[in-house]
């Protein structure tokens, strides 16, 4: 190999300086147009990079994102943690920091993801709180069946639970899009995401029952013709609603248990799970991107089971 003239001045690769403002608006790109994420999920997701900014401008000199090591990264996470933000929260933010920076490594603005070696904090895993089939009998029989919105009501608790749904899936769901003679439903999900959810026997009674009896009474704004669930005024139901009515039945029923609509989603999981539903066929119902989020109720199934048996087994109490 030639030596090196004495004159001849060594370059070295220089770091590719990237503006916080640009970065944070390729991110938002990334996010809505290739993963199509919901724009509230875009939104979160932007917070936490924010607050990567704000450390990383607050320090000695200022950061720039290509210059943050994973001792700078560490560093973020113990400040967060000693703001308060619970190791859920820490997870989040840190998912969202590793998004910006496989954007960045994707652009190739850096050669080095400073995310790879950045452990999350330990958070455990919540089982969601679930219905039996009694306590779900219990909320559709407390609705008072003399009330003017009864059978919309009715339709709509037997409509979460047969198939699953997320409120504002609820909310968003379309005449025109109720595939009865087929048995399904065309859902809109996260990230405008479509999918096919069976609708069981029960589940379309209701609706029927609401739509010839009750909804064709309802002066409907132009907006709101193929919505399905319609609130007085003839517009679209809220989420906000939906969420008063299931604290309502849930009063009247006599449930001690902190529910809300989300709650009919996971019973419905549940009880297929331990019907011995398969679990890529539920991940699929649920609309989940990943089998890992579906795999929570296989731990919800087994513990399920073992208090069960330990409540009622003879054997499982000292004497």
């Amino acid at each position: 190999m030639a030596p090196v003239a004495p004159d001849t001045a060594i370059e070295f690769p220089e770091f590719r300086e990237v503006n916080w403002d640009r970065a944070i608006a390729d991110l938002r790109v990334h996010l809505k147009l290739e993963r199509s994420l919901s724009d509230r999920t875009v939104d979160a997701y932007l917070r936490d990079v924010t607050k990567l900014r704000g450390y990383a401008e607050s320090l000695q000199p200022m950061l720039t994102p290509e210059r943050i090591a994973l001792d700078d990264l560490q560093a973020f996470v113990t400040a967060v943690a000693k703001e308060g933000a619970a190791a859920t929260s820490q997870a989040r933010m840190l998912s969202a920091v590793r998004a910006f920076y496989r954007g960045l490594r994707r652009e190739k603005v850096i050669d080095h993801d400073p995310t790879e070696l950045l452990e999350s904090p330990r958070t455990g895993r919540k089982l969601p709180t679930f219905l039996s089939v009694n306590e779900i009998d219990d909320l559709v029989k407390a609705i008072d069946m003399s009330a003017g919105a009864a059978l919309r009501d009715r339709a709509m608790i037997e409509t979460l639970y047969g198939c699953g749904l997320r409120v504002s899936e609820l909310c968003g769901l379309r005449l025109s899009r109720l595939h009865f003679a087929d048995g399904f439903v065309r859902v809109v999900g996260k990230g405008d995401k479509e999918r096919l959810v069976p609708i069981g026997p029960v589940a379309m009674e209701r609706i029927r029952m609401y739509r010839d009896e009750e909804r064709v009474h309802v002066p409907i704004k132009r907006v709101a013709t193929d919505l399905v669930f319609l609130n007085a005024r003839g517009s679209g139901i809220s989420r906000v609603a939906v969420f008063d009515l299931v604290k309502r039945l849930a009063l009247k029923a006599g449930i001690r248990k902190t529910i809300s609509p989300h709650t009919f989603r996971h019973s419905f999981a549940t009880h297929l799970v331990e019907g011995g539903a398969d679990l890529r066929a539920v991940q699929e119902m649920l609309g989940h991107a990943s089998i890992t989020t579906t795999e929570i109720y296989t731990h919800l199934d087994r513990e399920y089971f073992r208090s069960n048996i330990m409540r009622f087994h003879p054997r499982a109490h000292r004497s």
